[in-house]
């Protein structure tokens, strides 16, 4: 199979699709890989890398998209990427399509077989190749809310983890998965007050045992999650719901409740993200003001961080990249049913019930 693996460019990303041993593991395999020129070069590789690792450099885009059975992105496929795909292609990337209705009809027009990141699982049912990105983008949120909260950022002036005789910041994580656990951890070790917000008693009951004292956990209803606004100088969006829309969870009348100056981090934005007031920002233009409240959206959060971004997103793509040049992607999936769930779309129809159902478009199941 040819695999082809271009620059990507969607604003201020600097992650790639491969890493050379990706490359050299491919070409061992009998495959053969295409870099667009440059690709890797924000991540740390060098053209030279994928050359002595068997991959061939070519020099466009277009030429990727042209010559290529497979094509391993990371982020989701930009207007000028969808005009370039060949129908029977597969493109194998993150897609996030149930906040995206312009982005599905055009890659369903395109007639390519899209197989999202995001909505592959494992045999436990979790989501390996959405979980690296999570982790870092929970870290990030911390890191990112921290520093917006600075009054020359249009925050309150509030220290996360305050002096001692001045108290910290109280910060509320919306959602007790992967990125709200990772989100929750940085903040308590920088010494902030924590509240862990969750619909799911079991997870709740886990992070309290596991978390430091200064983390708390409570049921997440409408109620407690307008107590907890009031409260807030940091409120991470940290919800998921596997391949779906994320669900509203602060409205516009409840944004209100919180402080001038406080912040928001809706790593939700994805998914349309869980604050109504939310809207997909760049790291050019990270942040906006509504109704006092600082929000930053910024839909590629992990981008900035590029080179620990990739390392970690490839260690966990490449097998299955592997599995899908090795068998084609209709015997990965009978082979691997947790792979078929990452097969969204396929010749111009959903497959995928989440995203069919976001959209109000018909679902024509894998198995069929």
């Amino acid at each position: 199979m040819k695999i082809g693996i271009p620059k990507e460019v969607k604003s201020d990303e600097y992650r790639v699709g491969m890493m050379p041993v990706g490359a050299e593991l491919l070409s061992r395999a009998g495959h053969e890989v295409l870099l667009e020129s440059g690709a890797g070069v924000a991540s740390g590789f060098a053209d030279a890398d994928y050359a002595d690792a068997g991959a061939t450099i070519v020099k466009s885009a277009a030429e990727v998209f042209a010559k290529s059975q497979m094509i391993v992105k990371v982020k989701e496929p930009q207007p000028e990427e969808i005009a370039s795909f060949v129908p029977g292609q597969i493109v194998f990337t993150y897609f996030h399509f149930a906040a995206a209705p312009e982005l599905t009809q055009g890659c369903l027009k395109a007639g390519i077989t899209a197989i999202a990141y995001e909505t592959i699982k494992d045999r436990a049912g979790r989501l390996p190749l959405l979980t690296p990105m999570s982790e870092i983008a929970g870290k990030m949120s911390i890191q990112e809310g921290a520093k917006y909260l600075e009054k020359p950022m249009m925050g309150r002036g509030i220290l996360l983890g305050g002096v001692p005789g001045v108290a910290p910041a109280h910060v509320v994580v919306l959602g007790g998965g992967i990125v709200g656990t990772n989100a929750a951890k940085v903040a308590a070790g920088l010494g902030a007050n924590v509240v862990i917000m969750d619909v799911n008693l079991e997870r709740l009951r886990y992070l309290s045992d596991v978390m430091p004292a200064n983390v708390h956990t409570l049921f997440s209803d409408v109620h407690t999650i307008r107590e907890q606004l009031r409260l807030a100088d940091l409120v991470v969006g940290a919800v998921l719901i596997p391949g779906a829309k994320a669900p509203r969870l602060v409205t516009r009348k409840s944004l209100k409740l919180m402080k001038t100056g406080s912040v928001i981090v809706d790593v939700a934005i994805d998914q349309g993200g869980c604050i109504e007031t939310s809207h997909p920002t760049t790291h050019q233009q990270p942040t906006y003001v509504v109704e006092g409240v600082v929000h930053y959206c910024v839909t590629n959060m992990p981008g900035a961080v590029g080179r620990t971004s990739t390392i970690a997103l490839c260690n966990a793509t490449l097998p299955y990249a592997l599995k899908i040049a090795n068998l084609g992607c209709d015997q990965a999936a009978a082979a691997d049913p947790g792979l078929a769930q990452g097969i969204n779309l396929v010749a111009g129809r959903v497959t995928y019930a989440a995203v069919a159902e976001a959209l109000h478009l018909p679902c024509a199941p894998i198995s069929a």
